[in-house]
């Protein structure tokens, strides 16, 4: 059994991500922990504390808001009940947003939260902000999941011979083995020339893991093309690590990461050490 936990911002209830969680429970048995996290604002600092200055995180309490998230905990109680799946709730956070990421990731051997609402009143460019903070400060891997998408029938798995890339390969084998029978498809971009760093390692290691395994080398270089290339494979899960330094870790830093949530509607497994 798997601990997963979702978050969901005090405003919005994700379906796409509990449809997610039910998923994993009808393949295998999960503790499904409900995160039911402050409804907040965004504020630039005024002035340097210290030398420095930056975004801060802080409640903001309005009339309605305890009724709200009242309302969506009550939501997630009924769907895992009528689900049958087992579950905790850890409601009327404290803490800062990311300080709680951090501490119930801790914890927790995944973490869903939805590509499109998550802090979605916040703005866009707010909303990107948050999710690469959870992205930093996780301390398990993540999966970001758009409202509408396809139950994979596919694996991406992005590699660039870095040691993250093989990493979140390695995590989303371990964590989520019912996935490793679908058609799985190993991509390395880079130039022409460029050979695939490591090639009968990685093979030796994918090939024991997932079972219809296709090594795939792309002649891009840009996160441009690579989002291109992915709508063309949208009943995919795309898995990578993430801020490394190598030429697919370029693509995949977090303009890549951004651009594949706008623009593709498939669900993202990230994890780094």
């Amino acid at each position: 059994m798997k601990k997963v936990i979702v978050a969901f911002d005090g405003k919005h209830f994700s379906d796409g991500a509990f449809k997610f969680l039910s998923y994993l429970n009808e393949k295998q048995q999960i503790l499904a922990t409900g995160v039911f996290l402050p409804i907040v604002d965004y504020a630039e600092l005024l002035y340097s504390l210290g030398g420095l200055s930056g975004p801060i995180y802080y409640r903001d309490i309005e009339g309605g808001d305890t009724a709200i998230m009242q309302k969506n905990i009550d939501r997630f109680k009924a769907l895992c009940e009528h689900n049958g799946i087992e579950y905790r709730v850890h409601p009327d956070i404290e803490r800062n947003v990311i300080s709680e990421i951090k501490l119930e990731s801790r914890y927790a051997d995944l973490l869903v939260i939805s590509s499109e609402l998550f802090y979605k009143n916040l703005g866009k460019g707010t909303q990107d902000d948050y999710i690469e903070d959870v992205l930093h400060n996780a301390e398990c891997p993540v999966i970001l999941i758009p409202e509408h998408y396809h139950f994979p029938e596919n694996v991406i798995l992005a590699y660039d011979g870095s040691p993250s890339s093989v990493y979140a390969i390695k995590q989303f084998a371990y964590l989520l083995p019912e996935f490793t029978d679908l058609k799985t498809l190993l991509v390395f971009a880079g130039a022409e020339t460029d050979n695939i760093p490591g090639m009968d390692y990685i093979e030796e290691l994918t090939a024991r893991h997932f079972n219809d395994l296709d090594i795939h080398k792309l002649g891009i270089i840009s996160n441009k093309y690579f989002n291109t290339w992915l709508r063309d494979h949208e009943k995919s899960i795309l898995v990578t690590g993430a801020y490394g330094r190598s030429a697919l870790s370029e693509i995949l830093k977090k303009s890549f990461i951004t651009e594949a949530i706008h623009d593709n509607k498939l669900p993202i497994f990230i994890a780094h050490k």
